[in-house]
């Protein structure tokens, strides 16, 4: 077994601390305060992220999300607008110069994303690495699973787990989603469409373009299956040993100051 690494299963957690925390690890390891880091956590409540440049206005309906009591919050990665609700949602903090970590995104991509190919295999899925050049055509679509990109996972051809990059001082932060089951009715009414029927076009097209564990597992898998699969499947598929961490009260005061001052806040969520 390869270098030891943390591990953190944060469980439910509102989308504001989700996004603080993976910022604040990236901080730490930028500091050599902490080693790399696999993290597994979910969304209570149910909260969509958009990607770092990605516009809110005439693309995201905001009301909509209000009266579904469903935040939103911006990455620091990049990429499209994501629902997280039913599903397993991982992060990758690790420095640029690990062994064996590529220079180019596109192949700390393929490294990274070997944990997620041996994840599915354990669940008994038969997944495979998006390799779409010359293959997809770009949409301007602001959702992000109705088109994979390089080595993100797909599944018969349709995508299995949306993931977004980011590298700053020093480090990689990689995180994604990974559905468990996906409400493409809840998902749709949260976008703005020209009219009703640009959006039931995109909704019906969207079956054939993106999946979730339970509509391709021959069994009901749960999230704790999903998470001691993708645990076993980053160890297996990094080279890692992964060794559970809890957060100091003063890593938690940091968290939740990082939380109220940037992500529950307008001028970072709506800043485009």
């Amino acid at each position: 077994m390869g270098e030891t690494w943390y591990f953190i299963n944060s469980g439910k957690c509102q989308p504001a601390y989700n996004m603080a925390v993976d910022e604040c690890l990236l901080n730490w390891h930028s500091k050599g305060e902490i080693p790399p880091v696999i993290r597994f956590y979910e969304w209570e409540p149910a909260g969509m992220s958009v990607g770092y440049f990605q516009k809110t206005k005439n693309k995201i309906d905001l009301d909509a999300l209000k009266s579904q009591n469903i935040p939103l919050v911006r990455r620091l990665t990049g990429g499209r607008a994501v629902l997280h609700d039913d599903e397993l949602t991982y992060s990758v903090i690790v420095s640029e110069s690990y062994p064996g970590m590529p220079h180019s995104i596109k192949d700390a991509y393929r490294v990274i994303s070997k944990g997620l190919l041996e994840g599915f295999y354990l669940l008994g899925i038969d997944a495979s690495f998006a390799t779409p050049e010359g293959k997809l055509e770009t949409t301007q679509s602001a959702v992000c699973f109705e088109e994979p990109s390089w080595y993100e996972l797909v599944i018969e051809g349709k995508k299995a787990a949306g993931s977004a990059q980011t590298r700053q001082k020093g480090v990689i932060l990689q995180h994604g989603s990974i559905p468990i089951t996906i409400d493409n009715e809840k998902l749709y009414d949260l976008f703005i469409y020209p009219n009703d029927k640009v959006k039931a076009r995109a909704r019906n097209a969207f079956k054939d373009k993106a999946v979730s564990i339970n509509d391709v597992s021959t069994k009901n898998v749960t999230i704790d299956d999903t998470k001691t699969a993708f645990q076993q499947g980053f160890a297996k598929g990094l080279d890692i040993n992964l060794v559970t961490y809890e957060f100091s009260e003063s890593q938690l005061k940091e968290i939740e100051e990082l939380m109220y001052s940037k992500y529950m806040n307008d001028s970072w969520n709506l800043s485009r």
